[in-house]
């Protein structure tokens, strides 16, 4: 099939990409019968999740009064099947492959938590409605409430970090994070989903938001696209490593204003009704009230 050269090439070829010391640390090995998590089951879950949340808007259009509990019925049945597979490749992802690990006693912790976060459901529906709402207060373009949850990239990509932050609360490993990675290949804004976010919180236009991990938003935030809450820098251990899990990133306190391409860094505090002017670099503390705006160039 192959000439003798080329033959010889893909031998050797074969031969490198299987020896072990290319691959020890970048391939993931794990025991027999271990599901592995796959993005498209959980691109299906967040459709099921938002269908549970905004009916009519995602799944079924022709779900009414009359049938809309079979359709959640049905829905929930569903995702439960499917979230508790992904559940469980998230922990068997996580564990420590050099120890023998009960399945059985995995998959049952998979299927509790799955659980839990079916019961939180409705209580992410209503915070989520809050975002709506302050989505379609904040534009006026915005002509109503439908139009907000069908066509706002901000409440596709909030609705994603709400679900995996739901999950991390949960303890569920790596599923959180991929799942606000879809929303942010799909809409272009990138939150995190260990970072805390309080109700009635909404992103105009979006592209290119970033939110660090352990951001604190309160209520009543808005911000615009752009904007970054980041690290201003990261403490080294004594091997010249990032320290993980230490507050590195702002709290934004309630009914605070940040427009477009401002960037606030470390861990500081912009106080209550505090407002962030555009194309603003903020490394300290903002006191509650504050305006912050670029100062005009002399003549």
């Amino acid at each position: 099939m192959y000439s003798r050269k080329y033959a010889d090439i893909i031998e050797q070829t074969v031969e490198k990409l299987s020896d072990y010391n290319s691959f020890k640390t970048i391939c993931y090995q794990h025991h027999d019968g271990e599901p592995f998590p796959s993005e498209k089951v959980l691109h299906e879950i967040i459709e099921l999740c938002r269908s549970l949340i905004f009916p009519g808007f995602f799944g079924r259009a022709n779900v009414n009064s009359g049938t809309i509990s079979y359709h959640i019925g049905v829905n929930i049945e569903h995702l439960i099947g499917l979230l508790s597979e992904q559940i469980l490749a998230g922990l068997c992802f996580a564990c420590d492959h050099t120890k023998d690990i009960k399945l059985d006693d995995r998959r049952k912790d998979a299927m509790n938590k799955t659980i839990v976060f079916i019961e939180t459901l409705p209580e992410l529906r209503k915070i989520l409605a809050t975002d709506v709402e302050a989505a379609y207060n904040g534009d006026p373009a915005a002509e109503s409430f439908g139009e907000v949850i069908a066509c706002y990239p901000a409440i596709r990509a909030i609705c994603n970090y709400r679900i995996a932050h739901c999950l991390m609360e949960l303890g569920v490993p790596l599923i959180p994070r991929m799942i606000s990675e879809m929303a942010h290949s799909e809409t272009g804004i990138d939150i995190h989903p260990a970072a805390t976010i309080g109700s009635h919180f909404t992103i105009d236009h979006g592209t290119g938001v970033v939110i660090g991990a352990t951001a604190i938003i309160g209520n009543h935030v808005k911000i615009y696209q752009g904007v970054t809450l980041g690290a201003k820098s990261f403490p080294l251990d004594e091997k010249g490593n990032p320290i993980k899990g230490i507050p590195r990133h702002p709290i934004i306190g309630d009914n605070v204003i940040i427009y477009s391409n401002a960037t606030i860094l470390g861990r500081i505090t912009i106080g209550k009704d505090a407002t962030i002017g555009g194309n603003i670099w903020v490394t300290e503390d903002v006191e509650p009230g504050t305006r912050i705006v670029q100062t005009k160039a002399c003549k």
